[in-house]
């Protein structure tokens, strides 16, 4: 099933609502992504690894949602490292969390993904939100953590590093802006 979004952006079923961020700065893409069941810990919280595993999910979603054609995740991508500075626990519950995401640097054969999470505005209220609810597009959502992560180009046939296309480089560098800044 497709639906029409706001803003005329086609959604098929099982894929996140997305839409540019209209927040000021180098965020220029934001989506919803749903927290599950098992996400939380004995106190009631989303647990710290499981945070890596809803950025994943964000990053895959963008990568899909930027590239027309063939996307890195289809020509070689590997996560290099990833650092997670967490600022807020997130309690679970029947909201999805709000991801802005931007490419922070863009080198030869690596780039790195950038990340604020994100409470979204209705996470604590009494009714569960749809994810075919439009993404909230307020500036001044609670960070919960700030991520960054290292990504290289792989060719899986040859086993090695390879470069960006000329075409990756192009679209990654439509959502570049300043990497993220970590206090610690």
């Amino acid at each position: 099933m497709t639906t029409n979004t706001p803003g005329g952006r086609r959604q098929t079923a099982g894929t996140l609502t997305t839409h540019p961020s209209t927040t000021d700065g180098p965020r220029p893409y934001r989506l919803n992504v749903p927290l599950r069941w098992s996400d939380q810990d004995a106190y009631g919280h989303v647990n710290n690894v499981t945070f890596l595993q809803l950025l994943e999910d964000a990053r895959v979603q963008g990568m899909h949602d930027w590239f027309t054609g063939a996307s890195p995740l289809t020509t070689g991508l590997l996560v290099a490292s990833h650092k997670v500075e967490y600022l807020r626990p997130v309690e679970f519950r029947y909201a999805p969390v709000v991801v802005d995401m931007w490419i922070g640097t863009l080198s030869g054969g690596s780039f790195t993904m950038e990340y604020e999470l994100r409470e979204h505005p209705l996470a604590h209220g009494d009714a569960p939100v749809s994810l075919d609810q439009p993404v909230p597009t307020e500036a001044d959502l609670p960070v919960a953590l700030h991520a960054s992560t290292a990504i290289v180009t792989y060719d899986f046939e040859a086993a090695r590093p390879r470069r960006l296309t000329a075409e990756e480089r192009e679209v990654l560098g439509r959502y570049q802006g300043d990497p993220v800044v970590f206090r610690r």
